[in-house]
């Protein structure tokens, strides 16, 4: 009869110290999902960002041991534009805005996401035409004149005080000391658009999407390949690496803190400067 008494007492005892165990881990569980939340709270506020002022520096004020990098970040403003200035502000980085014209009046949301843009010190806004030729590439670029008038049309409507241009769909480059062209039957109406006073501006770095359209890909595999081509030295300008990514494409939780943690590794190796792409070489020679 002890025996079974001491038995029924051990199994007791077991049983409290499982359900004493559980509901440990269940209140540990519980504080790292709210940890988890308000982390994420903390990366896509509702507040408007507030962003510090940056010096501006000149060119031969670059440290001779540092690589310099253009964030540029096209087709805005659109989902995500809010968040992109967000990781801006938070790293207190300067980037580029190649702003699409018609996507400045598409709804009430894009209109306010441009007073934003055009309020916040760290950004600098470039032209990436009014109508981004409709996604209609190959018709667009057939009439060269019809594309200077696109590029006319949103620099003025938009009020841009500079004539830097990068072109819808196509990695082209014209400056007075560089001349690509990735699909040659654009050639033409990139000539017309140097023609015209326009500085027009690719890049040397893509992050692409899914097919859901968020970041494709991890920030270790992009850093791996801003190393890579620095040390092979694929960069259209030496030690200068202009970075290429859409505002659409930050509209989920990961694919926002995988660009914040982009730019904040390259910080911390202490060999990159960020720079607007006004600071391009030689991008502010009066053209040809």
């Amino acid at each position: 009869m002890k025996n079974l008494f001491a038995e029924k007492s051990r199994n007791l005892t077991f049983l409290g110290m499982f359900a004493l165990v559980s509901a440990t881990s269940v209140l540990f569980n519980s504080c790292n999902e709210k940890k988890d939340a308000k982390d994420s709270e903390k990366m896509i506020s509702k507040d408007h960002p507030v962003a510090k002022i940056v010096p501006e520096l000149e060119d031969d004020e670059t440290p001779t041991d540092k690589r310099v990098i253009y964030l540029t970040f096209d087709d805005g403003p659109n989902r995500g534009t809010e968040n992109l200035l967000k990781v801006l502000r938070k790293r207190n980085v300067c980037a580029t805005a190649f702003i699409v014209g018609k996507h400045c009046y598409d709804s009430n949301r894009q209109k306010n996401d441009m007073e934003l843009l055009k309020a916040d010190p760290l950004i600098e806004l470039a032209n990436h035409s009014f109508s981004h030729d409709h996604n209609k590439y190959s018709s667009f670029y057939k009439n060269p004149e019809a594309v200077v008038h696109d590029f006319d049309r949103a620099k003025d409507s938009l009020t841009l005080h500079n004539k830097i241009a990068r072109t819808p769909g196509r990695n082209i480059w014209r400056l007075n000391n560089i001349n690509v062209t990735d699909i040659k039957s654009s050639s033409l109406a990139a000539d017309h658009l140097k023609k015209a006073g326009y500085k027009v501006i690719g890049w040397d770095l893509e992050w692409k999407p899914t097919n859901r359209m968020v970041l494709k890909g991890s920030h270790e595999a992009m850093l791996k390949k801003v190393d890579s081509i620095f040390f092979n030295d694929l960069e259209k300008t030496s030690r200068h690496l202009v970075f290429l990514t859409h505002d659409q494409y930050l509209s989920d939780t990961d694919s926002i803190n995988e660009l914040d943690l982009f730019i904040e590794k390259l910080q911390k190796t202490n060999r990159f400067v960020f720079r607007k792409i006004s600071a391009y070489p030689k991008i502010n020679e009066v053209l040809n």
